[in-house]
Parts: structure tokens; sequence; C-alpha cells
């Protein structure tokens, strides 16, 4: 079992960086993939980045990729997403997930899900 929980999103210009954070609990986070997806408003939630579980392999959306950096310290069971050069299209609410597969960007298979961080980028 793993419960995560996010942290850091927030209100951000056109440009401008925020850093996600997302704490889980739980012995088999270190064994565990782990992802970032988000949802706007009347979408469906799609992926963002995902990392394996050593953090030796990282996959991204081709929408983030040179812009978001997805990185974890399994000494403190977390996993971060780094946004920079944010857009006002990457206004959503951001959710870290956990998979029992090496590495995946396919939702279905994450069976541990946060409560979400709302981000918001104005123009």
């Amino acid at each position: 079992q793993v419960q995560l929980v996010e942290s850091g999103g927030g209100l951000v210009q056109a440009g401008g960086s925020l850093r996600l954070s997302c704490a889980a609990s739980g012995r088999t986070f270190s064994s565990a993939g782990m992802g970032w997806f988000r949802q706007a408003p009347g979408k469906e939630r799609e992926f963002v980045a995902a990392i394996s579980w050593s953090g030796g392999s990282t996959y991204y959306a081709d929408s983030v990729k040179g812009r978001f950096t997805i990185s974890r310290d399994n000494a403190k069971n977390t996993v971060y997403l780094q946004m920079n050069s944010l857009e006002p299209e990457d206004t959503a609410v951001y959710y870290c997930a956990a998979t029992r597969r090496y590495l995946s960007t396919t939702t279905y298979e994450y069976a541990y899900w946060g409560q979400g961080t709302q981000v918001t980028v104005s123009s």
C-alpha cells in the first residue's frame, strides 16, 4: 500500500516556475515506478512525466519535454516535478501516482493516486 500527498501547486505567471512534491508513505515506495499526470477542466487526465523506481529512467509527454523535470529521492520517499517556462496551457490539477511497473505512461497501470494539487498559470 502506498499513500501519496502532493504539494507545491499555486498561481504563477507565464514563464515562471514551480516545483511540485509528492510525499509517499509505505515501504514499497522505493520499488514503485512513479508518475505525474494532470487534468484540466473539461478534459481527460493526461500523462506528464514518469520515473523508474531507481530514478535511472524517465519519460515525458511531448508537451512538457525540455521544460519539466521529474526526479525522486528514495531516502525521503518523495518524487518531484520541476516545472519551468510555464504556459497558461499547463493550468490543471496535477496528480502523482505509483505503479508496480518499472515505468508507465498510462493511467490504468497506476494503482495509487494522490489527491492532486492545483497549478494555475496566468498569461
